[in-house]
């Protein structure tokens, strides 16, 4: 139905101007750039499903995730998440638990850093999730998050990039570092690929890999599909997803 929804709200709106710099979707980190001062994006998971059993209980959860950006000028951008939607299901070990209830929220504030070429861009994200989401879905503490994101275009079709980022929460932290490549197919289409290694708070890791692909439907709205699988350690062994991004500049 939201898909629907911002699909109609693009082909009815004007056409963007050129200065849409692109979605935090899909995939892990976010795009390094910045929107400009009043340009605004809505980013929806429709929803996104994981899938892992830690312990020998059989965990999925759903969850229908949220971003609003807003660009503030001066290089920044406010940033306020949500996921007004999760789905818990777990089985076996003595377990049997479905629940429903909204997730916590968060605030964050990206920063473009100066580059000294075009092809080159590269940002900061810090943020705060709050403890503000429903008994099952909510963290103990809140979370602050600090990541970076550089991203080099090798040529018109074909671009690479790192994200780096740090979770602190209780005085422990857990840390990502992800490589990704993205290729276009067609001028709208974009096809994508992602390794990561995650440590947790404590001691459990792993790696994973994943792919996607991202559809321009218009200048102001995209569509998403992604995955993600475990390739070893002790993290969660599936996640897949479907998002849709809207742009509303000026």
């Amino acid at each position: 139905m939201l898909a629907a929804l911002m699909l109609s709200l693009g082909a009815l709106a004007p056409a963007a101007r050129a200065d849409n710099p692109g979605y935090d979707r899909p995939g892990l980190g976010f795009t390094p750039a910045v929107l400009s001062a009043g340009a605004m994006t809505l980013e929806q998971g429709l929803p996104s499903w994981s899938q892992g059993q830690p312990d020998g209980v059989r965990s999925s959860q759903y969850t229908a995730d949220s971003l609003l950006r807003l660009g503030l000028g001066n290089s920044l951008e406010l940033q306020f998440g949500d996921s007004l939607y999760n789905h818990l299901r777990q089985t076996g070990a003595g377990a049997n638990l479905s629940s429903s209830g909204r997730g916590d929220s968060s605030l964050g504030l990206k920063l473009a850093l100066p580059s000294p070429s075009t092809s080159l861009s590269w940002g900061l994200l810090g943020s705060v999730e709050f403890t503000d989401g429903a008994r099952d879905f909510r963290n103990n503490q809140k979370q602050y998050l600090l990541g970076l994101a550089v991203s080099q275009q090798l040529n018109a079709g074909n671009s690479i990039g790192t994200y780096l980022e740090d979770v602190r929460a209780g005085g422990h932290d857990s840390y990502t570092a992800v490589i990704n490549h993205s290729h276009a197919l067609t001028t709208t289409l974009t096809l994508y690929a992602e390794a990561a290694w995650q440590r947790e708070a404590g001691s459990a890791s792993g790696t994973l890999g994943g792919g996607g692909l991202a559809w321009q439907v218009n200048p102001r709205v995209q569509l998403d599909a992604g995955f993600r699988r475990r390739l070893s350690g002790a993290l969660p062994t599936w996640w897949a997803g479907l998002g849709a991004s809207m742009y509303f500049g000026h």
